[in-house]
């Protein structure tokens, strides 16, 4: 069994988890109504990913012996100003996300769950992945200024994104 407080923020991070998956959706619903199907669908490919993370988490708490609670979820915010507002309202939701998980880590040092440290480590890597590809989009969207073309040709681009497959969510 893992050591309890652990199990606790983990928890906690499941309910952080859901939340970002429910965000990217709102978002990919942005998209949508912006006739931005190439971005929806990639933000709908990262709200899939999230509930990924979710399941991970979720298993691996099974899995240690703890008891699952889960939280309400606040709603997620429906508009931005543009599409590089909105990838840079994701970026510092990731960045946010990045923080809870170093959280989580000092955690299983302080309580010496080596296992849980062992775990936790597939979503450090995992966090850099994430601010990565929204920086990258990011320093995209700024070259392109919001110029109507340009926005279509990244669209296009996005949605090459295949679908996050479970494999690639529990490979440590």
């Amino acid at each position: 069994m893992a050591n309890t407080e652990m199990l606790t923020a983990l928890n906690e991070q499941i309910k952080h988890e859901y939340f970002s998956s429910y965000l990217y959706l709102s978002m990919s619903a942005y998209f949508a109504d912006m006739g931005l199907s190439g971005f929806a669908h990639w933000m709908r490919m990262q709200a899939e990913e999230e509930m990924l993370h979710v399941n991970k988490m979720y298993d691996y708490v099974i899995a240690r012996g703890g008891k699952i609670k889960l939280y309400a979820i606040d709603e997620p915010q429906a508009e931005w100003n543009s599409p590089l507002d909105v990838f840079n309202f994701g970026l510092d939701h990731e960045r946010y996300v990045t923080g809870r998980i170093n959280s989580l880590m000092d955690l299983a040092l302080k309580t010496k769950d080596h296992a849980a440290h062992s775990f936790l480590q597939w979503f450090v890597n995992e966090q850099v992945e994430e601010e990565e590809s929204f920086t990258d989009i990011i320093n995209t969207l700024k070259l392109v200024q919001g110029d109507g073309r340009g926005l279509l040709l990244v669209d296009r681009e996005l949605i090459a994104r295949a679908a996050p497959s479970i494999a690639s969510a529990t490979t440590a």
